[in-house]
């Protein structure tokens, strides 16, 4: 289970302890997470609030899911 702002769509870290989203202030949902980010979950970028941050390409830019 993963915990997202049902504001923002932030997706916190497992490890994050807060009640609110950290960058908006709005509620926390958990969601089912999904296959694929179980597997790179350690590959994962987590800022200082505990928010995941976006995939990045190799060549730069942000990769988005379809």
């Amino acid at each position: 289970m993963e915990r997202i702002c049902t504001h923002c769509h932030a997706v916190l870290a497992e490890d994050t302890k807060a009640d609110w989203c950290p960058a908006c202030g709005g509620a926390l949902m958990e969601r089912a997470g999904l296959p694929a980010s179980a597997a790179k979950a350690a590959a994962a970028e987590v800022d200082h609030r505990g928010i995941v941050l976006p995939r990045r390409h190799a060549l730069g830019g942000i990769i988005t899911p379809q």
